[in-house]
């Protein structure tokens, strides 16, 4: 694919390619502006933090009820606003702590591209590229800018995060190189023509074309409760002020000192202000932040690179896991174990062609160093051509001029270059079944340059490596399964050998694995076998990700686990993409999560942060939209039968913070293992709803009760709806708590005792404008909290078991 529209590529400066630019060079383009300005992938700035936390919409709406009260007074009706000024100075610190993490953590992850300056090779930080630089890349790297390549060895590379195109494209001296395309065969060098914001994936980014964030169902949802609230304001509020200004709702606050506004519109707006101020929720936006946050936070204790937050929700719903073999269950090195020689008539001794071989590769992958390392000393053959490895042809080689002519060579997959029924083939099988990987070394027919390569092959040697299986991959695997969360192996080596591995480590369904090659061609069997099978081998990249899809297409949610540049089409597709530190920079660029030190069992750790962060946060989303539900019930009953509103706005406030402001934090950040569900909003609003309207209902009764028919409430009668409504609130969190620990329950104890202080206490009494003097009514109020209690529990029993039928 060209991005140059026809044209040529812009032409090349005259410079020495072989040393790149100078000093002086790179600093006349840094002057001008032609250094790669793209932005660190970290998050936010703090000026956009600040923004954030501070100019959000409920904020604007509480500005604006604290602007009435600062008008009509008196002051300590205001006091819900610090609430607010202390969330939002709270979410500030909180985000501030997961950027300093983030941007730390992304530092160790970023790319350092090799550029030729000044005649030497250098790493540089992806910013700091400039135009008309020579960059070095090879296999498994990332172009980082836009540029023409000038020099290729056996040079592919794959388009298809960009274009769609899954066919590498074979690279040549002119031929233009994409941003964002990844190298999956060789090496080379490229001119950078385009840097910065100008590049194609940068531009592809700003569009938002291929590049989507994570979903995030919990924001999205939250996001559209409040949309709902927002509209239900307007009417609830219009029709709180009418009956309190026009039905003889409104009443002096009986309370009021200097400063203070009295009249029956003031008194009309401080009722409205005491009831929109219960109608929001206040702290549920913060909270989702500040769980995020601390969440990303504690991942980066581990290790682990959190680049999309959302990402940590993700992974809280997979139930499927998709990983590596290499890499990802076991150890990233490798080591020869044996040299099966299988024709020792050939001319040139065996240890001398695998170490040419290695000798010659440009980008040598895992296997061909461990080749090298065992076979140090090459013979200086000249190099005539050069087959680079890539997973789907699963082979590499070289053409090289030894003394007996030109000689071509191969090596690869046993199953893949040798008949399926051969003896080597078989030998091949029955070593690979003990969970060792089997290369063989054959003679080609064809220069391996060619298309037809490696035509007739003649087998000379099998070259065994062994892997060590991780230590801790074991526990984790097990982990998953005690989770409910079905793993996958998924490898490119041959399936006996992968499904040796996968028994070693206990995985069920080992005893059978599948080659993938032999998977059915149509979409709907082939999905169905993926989702039966549990250990594959023989898989290529495009079938990584046709499985991705086909398992996603059945309802799953997907993770995928990988380090490799095979890995990397997969871990684009899935729904959360999991690549390890030591991977290919291409890999780490499409993931959404990077475990830095390469340890897969600090996935077990993400999915627990994802679930506490979860199902926390549905807990504290019933506890505020309970509090918006009892707060219209009560606003809709007080206006259509016109009588006063039972609270001033430092009654909300008390309730507010302490049935749900001040718990909440704690239970936001406590412990949860229960595995995430899609269904956030409406498993949400079936506790919300019944326990606001029945918890909106018991206030009201309990405050016509105590009225007696009386158009002039008392501190007395409004004390005792105070007492309604927060035992029937307390007993909510009690409900959503659970289960119960010991720290639980004495934040439900600490919350009622300094409820008690407020009503006991002169200075409590005082400031709250409570009045207990009258016995009769607390025990008005606690009877209807009683039997308003009684009936939450028996609608949550109920609807608990009709779940569970369901």
């Amino acid at each position: 694919m060209s991005d140059y529209n026809g044209r040529q590529p812009p032409a090349a400066p005259v410079l020495d390619k072989a040393r790149g630019l100078s000093s002086a060079e790179v600093a006349e383009r840094i002057a001008a502006g032609q250094a790669n300005d793209v932005p660190v992938r970290s998050g936010r700035t703090v000026g956009q933090i600040v923004r954030a936390n501070l100019f959000t919409r409920i904020n604007a709406m509480v500005a604006v009820l604290f602007a009435i009260i600062a008008v009509i007074g008196p002051l300590q009706d205001g006091l819900f606003a610090l609430v607010i000024v202390f969330n939002t100075l709270i979410g500030i610190v909180q985000e501030l702590r997961a950027k300093r993490t983030l941007d730390r953590l992304a530092i160790v992850n970023a790319a350092r591209p090799r550029v030729l300056r000044d005649g030497a090779t250098v790493d540089v930080a992806t910013q700091e590229v400039v135009m008309d630089d020579v960059i070095e890349i090879g296999q498994g790297e990332q172009a980082v800018v836009d540029g023409v390549v000038v020099s290729a060895s056996a040079l592919e590379v794959d388009e298809s995060l960009l274009t769609g195109e899954s066919d590498p494209v074979l690279k040549r001296p002119g031929d233009p190189i994409l941003s964002g395309s990844f190298v999956v065969a060789g090496s080379g060098l490229f001119r950078a023509t385009r840097v910065g914001r100008a590049a194609y994936a940068a531009r592809l980014a700003e569009e938002a074309s291929r590049f989507g964030l994570v979903r995030s169902e919990l924001r999205s949802g939250v996001d559209r409760i409040l949309r709902i609230i927002t509209w239900l304001l307007l009417p609830t509020g219009a029709l709180l002020i009418y009956s309190q200004l026009f039905l003889g709702g409104h009443v002096t606050d009986a309370t009021s000192s200097g400063g203070t506004i009295s009249g029956p519109l003031a008194d009309a707006l401080r009722g409205t202000v005491a009831a929109l101020v219960s109608m929001i929720p206040e702290g549920l936006v913060l909270l989702i932040s500040i769980a995020f946050a601390v969440g990303v936070v504690r991942l980066g204790r581990r290790h682990c690179l959190v680049q999309e937050l959302p990402a940590i929700e993700g992974l809280a719903r997979v139930d499927v896991v998709c990983t590596d073999k290499t890499g990802t269950l076991t150890e990233n090195g490798m080591r020869v174990a044996e040299v099966r020689v299988l024709d020792p008539t050939g001319a040139h001794s065996v240890d001398d062609i695998l170490a040419a071989l290695a000798a010659a590769d440009p980008s040598p992958n895992r296997s061909m160093a461990a080749i090298a390392e065992a076979h140090p000393s090459a013979p200086t053959w000249p190099v005539v051509a050069v087959a680079a490895f890539s997973s789907a042809r699963k082979w590499s080689g070289a053409t090289l001029k030894t003394p007996d002519g030109e000689r071509h060579w191969v090596i690869g997959a046993p199953d893949v270059l040798a008949p399926p029924t051969s003896p080597v083939a078989a030998d091949a099988e029955r070593i690979g079944a003990a969970g060792l990987r089997v290369l063989l070394l054959a003679r080609a027919g064809e220069r391996v340059d060619r298309e037809n390569a490696p035509g007739e092959v003649a087998p000379v040697a099998l070259v065994v490596l062994e892997q060590r299986v991780r230590d801790d991959a074991a526990a984790t695997l097990r982990y998953f399964a005690d989770q409910d969360v079905e793993v996958k192996v998924v490898s490119g080596d041959n399936a006996t050998s992968v499904g040796a591995v996968a028994r070693e480590l206990g995985l069920p369904g080992a005893d059978a694995p599948v080659d993938a090659r032999g998977l059915p061609e149509d979409d709907g069997d082939f999905a169905a076998q993926v989702e039966q099978g549990r250990v594959f081998g023989r898989v290529s990249p495009e079938h990584k990700r046709s499985m991705v899809t086909g398992l996603q297409e059945r309802g799953h949610t997907v993770a995928m686990t990988g380090d490799g540049v095979n890995d990397v089409l997969a871990l684009k597709q899935a729904d959360i993409g999991v690549a390890m530190g030591s991977g290919s920079p291409a890999a780490r660029s499409v993931a959404q999560i990077v475990l830095l030190d390469d340890r897969f069992a600090t996935l077990p750790h993400v999915v627990a942060e994802g679930r506490r962060v979860i199902g926390n946060i549905e807990r504290v989303a019933n506890l505020f939209l309970t509090k918006t539900v009892y707060s219209m019930t009560m606003v809709t009953i007080v206006g259509l039968i016109g009588v006063a509103y039972p609270f001033f706005p430092r009654h909300a406030t008390l309730i507010n913070a302490l049935t749900f402001g001040i718990p909440s934090f704690f239970l936001a950040l406590a412990p949860n293992g229960e595995r995430a569900r899609p269904g956030f909003v409406g498993r949400t609003l079936r506790l919300a709803v019944p326990a606001g309207l029945v918890s909106g209902i018991a206030a009201v009764t309990t405050y016509l009760l105590v009225l007696d028919g009386a158009a002039t409430p008392t501190l007395a009668d409004r004390t005792a709806v105070v007492v309604t409504l927060c035992a029937t609130t307390l007993w909510v969190l009690l409900l959503v708590a659970k289960p119960y620990v010991w720290w639980k329950v004495a934040l439900v104890g600490a919350m009622a005792g300094l409820l008690l202080v407020a009503l006991f206490s002169p200075a409590g009494q005082a400031f709250f404008a409570l009045d207990t003097g009258d016995p009769a009514k607390l025990v008005t109020g606690l009877v209807v909290a009683g039997a308003a209690a009684t009936l939450i529990t028996v609608i949550r029993l109920v609807d608990d078991r009709l779940l569970r039928r369901s």
